[in-house]
């Protein structure tokens, strides 16, 4: 259990040192032994020991200024004082300097185990949380120079205010989920920690959509487009969202007309729109209430003829938008969906939908549901009746 795990341990008395260096062995820890905190520090400075087992009463240095210097050291490392039952007050000031926990002399191998195993879930979890942070920055250094090369950004400077405010939402987030960690380390407390880690996971994820739809609103719409069933990629996007639905209280539905015409469009790029759309209608209906246990909520995607062309309606009974929200649906980093939304989504819409030569229209009122439908302009005139 503990044999990638390395022990400094450190006590005065030799007696001490061999009996709990075997225990410790016995246990799979790979125990290196020192007689004084000078030597202590000087092994420590040459190998890597993520837990480190202290005697606190020793001759020079004792082990709460050793706790002291080995935090200065390295911060992740996680120490445990050893204590006489008399010296309690020494102890209580090792846990105010971030020590792990303390066991007192003479040493029950119940209460060893118990303090060095908490020992190790901390240092576990510190170590996770400075990879996870690492590997963010570097996603969004990486994200970042993807975003400085694309030269096409309408207007800079709203692009850069959206991006970081975005930003800006994302690391209070963050910051908020990195607090409760902390507080769950400090206080051993694992509903801090359940909650921190998934707010971690949840900023996650929207910074991973956010560069999403960075790079679809910065790059040119490049469509592939040939004769295509106009109703496959809005069955497939009901196929996907019906178990989402479902769990919602939302009753998704798809209407077809019985003899579609083929159509040339780029399939795929239809595709993400109408799982834009769909996603926000069922947003939606949860924002009004509607849930398993308050079913009523409705989508409908219905896929028809219309005398411009082909048209894509997704019509929900959710919140709806009100008069003042509208005219700003379609700008870059603006969201009816708070710190939640991206505000590019629908940007990425307008755009793939302006490249095949056709228009979006949004009909909506608040409490009183929406209506967003896309036109395609027709291809094949003589397949149209």
């Amino acid at each position: 259990m503990n044999a990638h795990f390395s022990l400094l341990l450190i006590d005065d008395e030799e007696g001490i040192r061999k009996i709990l260096g075997l225990t410790l062995a016995d246990a799979g820890w790979n125990v290196c032994a020192a007689a004084s905190a000078e030597e202590a520090l000087g092994l420590f400075r040459q190998s890597d020991f993520p837990i480190v087992l202290t005697d606190i009463k020793m001759p020079g240095m004792d082990g709460l200024e050793l706790l002291k210097v080995l935090k200065e050291i390295k911060p992740e490392t996680e120490v445990v004082l050893m204590t006489g039952h008399g010296d309690l007050d020494l102890a209580i000031q090792g846990i105010k300097l971030d020590a792990a926990d303390f066991v007192t002399k003479p040493i029950h191998d119940d209460a060893l185990d118990i303090a060095l195993a908490r020992a190790k879930e901390r240092w576990t979890m510190r170590r996770a949380i400075r990879e996870h942070t690492e590997h963010l920055q570097e996603l969004v250094e990486q994200k970042t120079r993807e975003l400085l090369t694309a030269e096409r950004l309408a207007t800079i400077g709203q692009t850069v205010a959206g991006l970081s405010h975005s930003i800006k939402n994302m690391a209070s987030g963050l910051e908020g989920s990195l607090f409760l960690l902390r507080q769950g380390l400090d206080t051993d407390h694992r509903d801090y920690l359940e909650q921190g880690w998934e707010m971690l996971e949840a900023n996650v994820h929207k910074l991973k959509n956010l560069s999403l739809d960075m790079l679809r609103f910065a790059r040119v719409e490049e469509l592939h487009p040939c004769p295509t069933d106009p109703a496959l990629p809005a069955r497939q996007v009901v196929e996907l969202f019906q178990v989402k639905a479902a769990e919602r209280g939302v009753e998704l539905r798809l209407e077809t007309h019985d003899k579609l015409p083929l159509v040339d469009l780029d399939a795929e790029a239809v595709h993400r729109c109408l799982m834009d759309l769909v996603s926000n209608a069922l947003d939606a209906c949860s924002a009004a209430g509607f849930s398993p246990e308050t079913p009523g909520g409705s989508v409908l995607v219905q896929v028809g003829k219309s005398s411009d062309g082909i048209s894509y309606l997704v019509k929900d009974n959710g919140c709806g938008i009100d008069e003042n929200t509208l005219p700003q649906l379609f700008n870059a980093f603006f969201s009816t969906k708070g710190n939640n939304g991206s505000g590019l989504g629908l940007v990425a819409v307008k755009k793939t939908v302006q490249a095949h030569g056709g228009f979006i229209d949004v009909q909506s009122s608040q409490g009183a549901g929406s209506e967003f439908k896309i036109t395609i302009p027709r291809q094949y005139d003589n397949k149209f009746t």
